[in-house]
C-alpha cells in the first residue's frame, strides 16, 4: 500500500493554483488580435501543462474569438513589468520606501472608523 501525505499533496496544489493564477494575469495582459481587446482571466482556460509549456483556451469577451494557445514560460527570468501605470507615474513610486509599522498602524486607525468617499479624499490630496 502506498502511503500519500496528504500535505505535501495540499501544498503542491496550492503552487499549481498560484501559477495557473500567473499565467492567467499575463494571458489577461494581451489584446485580442481581432478586436484588441484585453482578454478577461474568467475567459482564460489553462488546459494543461508540461514542465515550460503551457496550453489554454482563451476567448475573448468583446467579439467572442476563440484561441487555442501553447505558451513557453521560462521560470530562471524576471517576468516583465504589467502595469496600466504611467512612467511618471512608475517614476514617483519606484523610490518611495517601504511603510514603517507605525505608519500602517496610523493608516489602520484612521480607515478603521473612515465612512467617506476614497475618491474625494484623494482628489482633496492632490490638490
Amino acid at each position: 500500500m502506498i502511503s500519500v501525505n496528504p500535505k505535501l499533496d495540499l501544498t503542491a496544489l496550492k503552487v499549481e493554483l498560484v501559477e495557473e493564477n500567473f499565467i492567467k494575469r499575463l494571458m489577461a495582459s494581451i489584446k485580442c488580435s481581432v478586436c484588441g481587446q484585453h482578454y478577461e482571466t474568467d475567459n482564460i482556460s489553462v488546459l494543461g501543462h508540461q514542465e515550460e509549456l503551457w496550453f489554454l483556451r482563451a476567448s475573448c469577451s468583446a467579439c467572442h474569438t476563440q484561441y487555442l494557445v501553447a505558451a513557453i514560460i521560462k521560470e530562471d527570468k524576471m517576468p516583465e513589468l504589467v502595469s496600466d501605470l504611467t512612467e511618471a507615474e512608475l517614476d514617483r513610486f519606484r523610490n518611495v520606501g517601504v511603510p514603517t509599522a507605525d505608519e500602517m498602524l496610523d493608516m489602520h486607525t484612521y480607515l478603521k472608523d473612515f465612512k467617506g468617499d476614497f475618491s474625494q479624499l484623494f482628489d482633496q490630496r492632490q490638490a
